[in-house]
């Protein structure tokens, strides 16, 4: 089991380009005994991936990130397209070195630990699997290498017990014969193939269908609870984030905005970006202002807010829109649209409060129409505060 730390970890995207080309720097240490953990496949996965398509708006990748993941958990790193998301895995893998900052295994740095014995298992979202061999020596790669190939009949019999799938009939089959599913099975089973004592998933499930994406789904989350190592998940999806990880970190800007469990970052969100990035639909947000215990919107106010606040002070009001309970005799809204959700029963109103937008969800039963209007409460007790300013939740 291992314990892995970041310790103020930053990451210049100006040394991108001192380093050179990924690929070349992995070569390096494929040719120093680098291929008994990452071969030229995988090599070719981050020079693939490297931080010039993330975009260049701000000077670090990763800005003085410090991370802990437990021993035995799996932690999700959710987060915008662009956020550093796969920089990060970079660098947990040993395959780019921060400019400053620490990695540790369980308290040794990974530069003072040999490569082949840091037992990381990859998986990627292209798969990273060599096109010319057969998927038996794809998931053997592994004991290929060490010259150990009378493991191979025993590994595969495991990989197949521990994924709860049948392989044997896509062994003798080329990575180009196969189906996206198919492809992302043998590239599972190949991370399985070699003993690992740490999992990095690189959003593996993002070119797969729908239909697939759940088989995947649930052959990781099976392996994820047989094995019990330290996971890391990096994703852009939720539903994945949610399902697989026993904690979600939130990531924006090369940094940890916030890290905790799905009930933590879902009902106590530290700042404006976790509370509308993270929840599906997104919390409704709307700019105001606070004057003595009320909060004042463009077109509509809300009153008896928390009190201690300044006036004129800058306030964003919070509401997930399932908290929003249609009344009466509330808050104008007109219905833009409506969004069906059937086998949830529910749906979501999109409507024009004042001169913002707000989502409302609602059972499916209740009788709505687009372009009606209707009227909403926003319980006291389900309101969100963040500053105006800082995004900072208030209280």
């Amino acid at each position: 089991m291992t314990t892995i730390t970041l310790q103020h970890v930053t990451k210049r995207y100006d040394s991108f380009v001192s380093q050179g080309n990924i690929i070349t720097n992995v070569s390096t240490r494929v040719a120093r005994g680098m291929r008994m953990v990452f071969d030229r496949e995988t090599a070719r996965y981050f020079d693939e991936t490297q931080a010039h398509h993330e975009p260049p708006d701000r000077e670090n990748a990763l800005d003085d990130l410090s991370l802990t993941i437990r021993t035995g958990e799996t932690l999700a790193v959710l987060g915008p397209s662009g956020c550093g998301k796969t920089t990060l895995l970079k660098v947990i893998a040993g395959i780019m070195a921060p400019d400053e900052g620490k990695v540790l295994y369980d308290g040794s740095k990974i530069d003072d630990i040999p490569a082949m014995e840091r037992g990381i298992g990859m998986v990627f979202q292209n798969y990273a699997l060599y096109p010319h061999l057969i998927a038996r020596d794809n998931i053997a790669f592994f004991d290929l290498i060490h010259k150990q190939p009378e493991r191979i009949p025993e590994r595969l019999h495991h990989v197949a017990e521990v994924m709860g799938v049948d392989i044997k009939y896509l062994l003798t089959r080329k990575p180009p014969t196969l189906s996206g599913g198919e492809r992302q099975r043998v590239a599972v089973a190949r991370c399985l193939a070699r003993d690992p004592k740490v999992f990095l998933f690189d959003e593996p499930l993002s070119n797969l269908d729908a239909k697939r994406r759940i088989e995947t789904r649930i052959q990781i989350k099976r392996l994820l609870l047989h094995y019990k190592i330290t996971s890391v998940y990096v994703t852009h999806d939720q539903a994945e984030a949610i399902s697989l990880a026993d904690r979600i970190a939130i990531m924006r800007a090369g940094k940890i905005e916030q890290t905790g469990t799905y009930q933590a970052l879902y009902e106590a969100p530290v700042n404006a970006f976790v509370a509308q990035f993270f929840g599906t639909p997104p919390m409704n947000l709307f700019s105001g202002h606070v004057d003595q215990d009320s909060w004042y919107g463009a077109g509509f106010s809300v009153q008896r807010i928390r009190p201690g606040l300044l006036d004129g002070q800058p306030v964003h009001l919070g509401i997930r829109p399932e908290h929003i309970e249609l009344v009466d005799d509330g808050i104008p809204a007109k219905i833009e649209f409506i969004e069906p959700h059937h086998a949830l029963r529910r749906q979501l109103l999109y409507a024009q409060v004042g001169r913002q937008r707000c989502t409302v969800e609602v059972p499916l039963q209740v009788p709505v129409e687009a372009g009606h209007t209707v009227f909403l409460r926003f319980p006291p007790d389900c309101l969100y505060l963040f500053d105006g300013a800082s995004g900072q939740r208030i209280g």
